[in-house]
């Protein structure tokens, strides 16, 4: 039988769930000929499905798994409707699971699940029992998937943002009491210790170094079973399994001093309990100051949730008002926002205005006044004054939900480099232990002292466990990434992050990137009246997204005719059909492949506005040129100091923009960007990406609108900016909300320092085991020293670490 171990004829284990029981109280049942044991019903309908599925190789691989039968709970799909996402006919949900006791828990569920028809995609992150999984609402029911999860012995649960940082507050609060424990109990033991290594040298009467014995045995129990039982505990678990890691070396190494103490004080010879202790105690303390820093790294993520508030005040349809969840309010229902109240979901003022701090968004100190058709954003705060919200986005929906979202899955994303630690790990520990055990037969053979020969083996069990290797990438890449989330860069994930520390080319878009995205009309230049062309121009541009379109219809202030068939030619401009007569509005390249005519006037006119750095807008009527209007662009004051910081960290820097050559040349000349490339379409800019990719550089793409998404997903790293087009932020792996151009040039130094530091970590990580291994085999080092050592090597990775709270 596979999993079944029988003791004798007394007991038996379930074959699923491995739990002990009396043969006479098992379920059987035969499989291909062989008869298997459970401990209920519920094992064997999760067997008999598993096997009928083919994923018995779950069966085969599993370790750690913590014996008992499947948790029965009752799974209700309307729980979770509220957090389902929707795309056309693809939803997807987050859930946390329970019931996850082993990695390979994790593989089973993923692939019992994508071999459902409709089931597009299930990740579960083993850290946090945390599973996202999409699926075509046309194939397959909610219900159908939460049934699937359950019957293989798995609970879905709605899933809470929070409770991932409250679990790892409660391991850091476990962790401090047992280290506390052991520490108080070490203290102790080390007075008597002290007295029985004075003896030792100086003579000390039998019965006193006895007594001193046993006190140092009943000090060191509670340190080893109570503050050490996690070590213990993970310990057995992982030799039964056959799968040893970093716990088996330290319970080897503690209960090995211990239990020879034990026999010693019974046969007259020297004890080590200070050992066993001390071992324990000092590992607890590197474990204790590694949660606080994961904790520490996980608060950003808190802090961003705190930002929202959990009601909102919804106006009903007589004007009085009611505090509801935000769960319970729709897209186009009308919000009130009182003074001094958080903005509780994004939307548009329908009356009323305040001035509206938006700091936590956009780093600006200076509130903003917001009034009617301004657009407020979820988290900010409403200083003064009331305002009536129309909601554009529900509470899954806003700006701040997408950049808790992108904050979560970045910590759990893992850079490439950390699967080198792992590799390695994983190889570590039994070349260890066959170390140990070889030191531990070298010793006793040659002293003939087995005192000797086991502590040299405990002191190689101890020294080398892993745990800086082990430390050494996830912490530094979190706390990295939680470092850019605070200054208001928000990476997308680990692997993202370890590609932006190699960049050395960087390419800018000019509109929205290095200018403010702005523009103001300066010139018009018209064939007809000038407001009866700025009204048709306002008209074709009033759908517009592009900043020149934006620009021409503010520059209108009264009312304009209705559009129809409406179209925006990416790079190009926009066409439609205004009161009848079809227009287009565009670039100069628009216009002439649209066959309109460009007279001298009107090439003279381009030439002088381009000269002098303004975007020309051409408008078309029934297809003849109605008139030219010229807009500026003011480049950001920040534009000059960013390109000038990238340089000095000898980063290349360029240009793409659709503009004309003359705006393009004026632009770079103002922030010193030598390379550029004008007139370009999305398509374009692209290309040129690639190209400068196929040179051998590492790229990073910095755009905003639409036109840019293309670039931002062919290049290494596309960075988009907080205010950018829903298409851009999602093309793009990195956003930086704050509106500060400087940023990027922080995000490259403070990148290239994170992975700086993983390098030195784990140079670290591997060269102390280099160099404290052959000591320990050589008898260099007592178990004391190496369990300092340990610790000590792993708060260095702490510590080294955590310069990177400054970012």
């Amino acid at each position: 039988m596979s999993e079944t171990e029988t003791r004798g004829s007394e007991t038996v284990h379930c074959d699923h769930c491995l739990l002990e029981m009396k043969p006479e109280s098992a379920v059987s049942a035969d499989f291909d000929g062989e008869t298997k044991y459970f401990c209920c019903h519920g094992c064997l309908g999760v067997y008999e499905l598993i096997h009928r599925e083919s994923l018995d190789t779950f069966y085969n691989s599993r370790c750690g798994w913590t014996p008992g039968p499947p948790e029965k709970a009752k799974v209700e799909p309307a729980a979770f409707r509220e957090s389902v996402r929707t795309a056309g006919t693809t939803s997807s949900l987050d859930m946390m699971l329970s019931g996850i006791r082993c990695a390979s828990c994790v593989w089973l569920v993923e692939k019992f699940l994508l071999k459902m028809d409709g089931v597009l995609s299930a990740r579960v992150n083993y850290a946090t029992h945390r599973m996202t999984i999409e699926w075509d609402e046309s194939k397959i029911a909610l219900r159908k998937i939460l049934e699937g999860i359950r019957s293989i012995g798995y609970v879905p649960h709605p899933y809470h943002k929070i409770a991932f940082n409250e679990a790892m507050r409660h391991e850091k609060d476990d962790l401090l009491l047992r280290f506390g424990t052991a520490a108080f109990f070490s203290m102790q033991l080390m007075l008597f210790v002290a007295a029985l290594y004075a003896g030792f040298f100086q003579g000390i009467e039998e019965e006193y170094r006895q007594t001193f014995q046993i006190i140092s045995w009943v000090l060191a129990t509670p340190v080893l079973f109570y503050s050490g039982y996690p070590f213990l505990k993970n310990a057995v678990r992982s030799m039964l399994n056959r799968a040893l890691n970093m716990d088996v070396l330290i319970a080897l190494g503690s209960f090995s001093a211990y239990a020879y103490s034990v026999v010693m004080i019974f046969r007259g010879g020297e004890v080590y309990f200070d050992t066993s202790a001390m071992i324990v105690t000092f590992i607890l303390l590197g474990r204790f100051l590694e949660a606080g820093s994961r904790l520490k790294a996980g608060d950003t993520l808190t802090s961003l949730i705190a930002m929202q508030p959990k009601e909102a005040r919804l106006v009903m349809e007589k004007g009085q008002t009611v505090m509801i969840p935000l769960d319970e309010i729709n897209q186009g229902d009308t919000i009130e926002v009182l003074a001094g109240e958080k903005i509780p979901l994004d939307g548009s003022i329908l009356e009323g205005g305040s001035e509206v701090d938006e700091s936590m968004l956009t780093g600006e100190s200076t509130p903003s006044f917001k009034s009617k058709g301004k657009e407020v954003f979820a988290g900010t705060i409403s200083l003064n004054g009331r305002l009536s919200v129309r909601v554009s986005g529900t509470e899954d929906d806003t700006v701040l939900s997408k950049i808790i979202q992108t904050v979560e899955d970045a910590q759990s994303r893992k850079a490439p480099v950390q699967a080198v630690a792992d590799r390695v790990a994983g190889y570590f520990v039994p070349v260890v232990v066959l170390f140990a055990v070889s030191a531990f037969l070298y010793w006793k053979l040659t002293t003939a002292d087995t005192a000797v020969a086991l502590m040299n083996a405990v002191s190689v069990l101890v020294v080398a466990c892993p745990c800086a290797l082990g430390l050494a990438t996830p912490l530094a890449v979190l706390l990295g990434t939680s470092t850019a989330a605070k200054k208001g860069v928000v990476v997308k994930g680990g692997d993202i992050f370890e590609t932006i520390s190699g960049t050395n080319s960087v390419v800018l878009d000019k509109t929205g990137t290095i200018t403010s995205g702005n523009p103001s009309v300066t010139d018009v230049v018209s064939m007809m009246k000038r407001e009866e062309l700025l009204r048709f121009a306002a008209s074709l541009e009033k759908y517009s997204e592009h900043p020149s379109g934006k620009a021409i219809v503010q520059a209108y202030k009264g009312d304009v005719f209705d559009v129809t068939g409406f179209t925006v030619v990416p790079g190009k401009g926009v066409v439609g059909t205004v009161n009848g007569k079809s227009g287009l509005a565009g670039n100069r390249v628009f216009m002439l492949e649209s066959d309109v005519f460009l007279s001298r006037e009107a090439e003279d006119a381009f030439t002088m506005f381009t000269r002098e750095g303004k975007t020309v807008v051409f408008i078309a009527i029934d297809g003849s040129l109605a008139g030219i209007i010229g807009l500026i662009d003011d480049i950001r004051d920040d534009a000059a100091a960013l390109v000038d910081a990238l340089k000095k960290n000898k980063v290349h820097v360029s240009m793409l923009t659709g503009d004309t050559l003359n705006v393009a040349r004026y632009v770079a000349a103002q922030c010193g960007i030598e390379d550029i490339k004008a007139g370009l379409n999305p398509v374009e800019k692209a290309v040129e990406v690639q190209a400068i990719r196929s040179k051998g550089n590492t790229v990073m793409m910095v755009g905003d609108g639409i036109n840019d998404a293309p670039a931002l997903t062919e290049a290494d790293t596309g960075v988009t900016l907080g205010h950018a087009s829903d298409i851009a932020l999602e093309s793009a792996g990195v956003v930086i909300i704050k509106d500060n151009l400087n940023l990027i040039a922080s995000l490259i130094d403070g990148s290239r320092r994170c992975f700086a530091i993983i390098r030195q970590n784990l140079f670290w990580a591997f060269s102390y085991n280099l160099i404290a291994l052959p000591l320990a085999i050589g008898g260099y080092l007592h178990p004391i020293m190496s369990a300092f050592l340990m610790a000590s090597s792993s708060l260095v990775v702490v510590a080294n670490a955590l310069r990177l709270r400054k970012f």
